[in-house]
């Protein structure tokens, strides 16, 4: 029998409810990710017990009741919260994510059979061990995704299961089951029923995991349904000699090649979103986009705020967008420059996207990595000098350019010149040095 290594908190929840005369299971994603090997994040209860007879097991307990309708009720055990469900039967569903109504049930296996997927549907007890009535660690043992019962109906039923379905393809390394391929792509058109924020939420999952490259490559028409500017760019030929992929292919990779931070993932998923719109061909027969980068920023932007994503991400990944083409070079200035401009972390980010991105291109051009690195290098070395970047940095400020007599403007356009002078390396950030500056203008 299988034996896993389970919270306090959740096997007194198993203890209380069995010992109160009801079954209890631990359920869902909990038990996937036991018999993968890893932690996971949450633990889910489904029990015999209806929502009144879990509130009388743990009176004294704090309970939250948001779910009641559905037959959840949060306890919250040892300072953590356990969703515990009654076993139902969903009825339909109108709105293409919730159920208009549940009928509850005393079988564990009709429960099961309303989840998405096998892998899903499986629940553990400690002391019964692996309840298994779909296969679902069969089809686990193979990294196969196949949604309980009909696919097509799956789907219908809650349209997230879609996204979730590509979501656990690149997170777990999954291969959908054709069948359930087949239905995803058919009922994709459906995720624009979903609220913005739960697509966002499970698009950066998505995007955070190693498969991320793969699934996009082969469900663009999934991910279309949420973001309609990546169509153009399947298959499309950029006829230029530093690609040898198509427009689609090189965003996969680019993603792939770049760690998995969320404004990192989504810059370079968008990065060339703007491409198509901007394709030209030269006298030479070679493809150009010129102002692309601009036409991307324009896009992402709109699609970020169209997904509701924080406006600190998305401001990031717009700002990745928009410098992802302009020149890096190994010279102290320009790259006193770029921090001054973008700030540490969002320039060594900077980098990271441009050598993802060339990367991505045709292999005779990967050994322009080796530039990006000497760029890296050197502004840590920059920096581990403690160097002024910022009006804040200068040894003067505007009290001692008002005893000189500045005010207004001139005051500001001072400071910002003597900024200018330190990051150009013209003048010395010293009191001394700063001040003969201003002098020898004439103050």
């Amino acid at each position: 029998m299988d034996r896993f290594s389970i919270p306090s908190y959740a096997r007194t929840a198993l203890d209380r409810l069995t010992a109160a005369g009801h079954e209890a299971w631990l359920v869902g994603g909990c038990v996937r990710d036991l018999l993968l090997g890893r932690v996971p994040g949450d633990y889910d209860v489904t029990t015999s017990a209806l929502p009144e007879e879990t509130e009388g097991v743990f009176a004294g307990e704090r309970l939250i009741e948001t779910g009641l309708r559905h037959g959840t009720v949060t306890v919250v055990l040892e300072g953590c919260p356990l969703e515990i469900t009654t076993y139902r039967v969903d009825g339909t569903y109108a709105d293409a994510r919730h159920p208009d109504q549940v009928t509850f049930t005393r079988s564990l296996r009709e429960d099961a059979a309303r989840r998405d997927f096998t892998v899903n549907a499986m629940a553990y007890h400690p002391d019964r061990g692996l309840w298994d009535g779909f296969g679902g660690r069969a089809d686990l043992e193979k990294g196969l995704l196949r949604c309980v019962g009909d696919p097509e109906t799956r789907f219908r039923e809650d349209a997230l299961r879609i996204l979730r379905a590509v979501r656990f393809a690149s997170v777990l390394g999954f291969t959908l089951e054709p069948a359930t391929a087949e239905a995803a792509r058919r009922t994709a058109p459906l995720l624009g029923q979903i609220a913005p924020e739960r697509l966002s939420a499970e698009l950066t999952k998505l995007l955070c995991g190693p498969g991320a490259g793969t699934v996009l490559g082969e469900y663009p028409d999934i991910l279309g349904a949420l973001i309609p500017e990546l169509g153009p760019m399947v298959g499309f030929d950029q006829r230029n000699r530093h690609h040898c992929h198509d427009l689609l292919t090189h965003t996969a990779a680019a993603v792939d090649n770049i760690p998995p931070d969320p404004a990192l993932r989504l810059a370079m998923l968008l990065h060339d979103v703007g491409k198509p719109e901007t394709f030209s061909l030269g006298e030479d027969g070679q493809g150009h986009f010129y102002g692309h980068a601009k036409r991307s920023v324009e896009l992402a932007d709109a699609i970020l705020r169209r997904l509701r994503y924080p406006n600190h991400l998305r401001e990031k990944a717009v700002t990745l967008i928009r410098f992802h083409d302009a020149p890096l070079t190994p010279d102290p200035r320009p790259i006193r420059r770029w921090l001054n401009k973008l700030g540490e972390e969002t320039f060594f980010d900077l980098i990271a996207v441009h050598r993802a991105d060339t990367l991505a291109l045709a292999p005779a051009y990967h050994s322009r990595t080796a530039e990006l690195d000497r760029v890296e290098a050197l502004a840590r070395d920059i920096l581990a000098e403690a160097p002024c970047l910022t009006l804040r940095d200068l040894a003067v400020d505007g009290h001692d350019l008002m005893a000189l007599g500045y005010a207004g403007p001139a005051l500001g356009a001072a400071l910002r010149s003597l900024l200018d002078g330190v990051l150009e390396g013209d003048l010395d950030n010293t009191r001394q040095a700063l001040l003969a500056a201003l002098e020898r203008e004439g103050r």
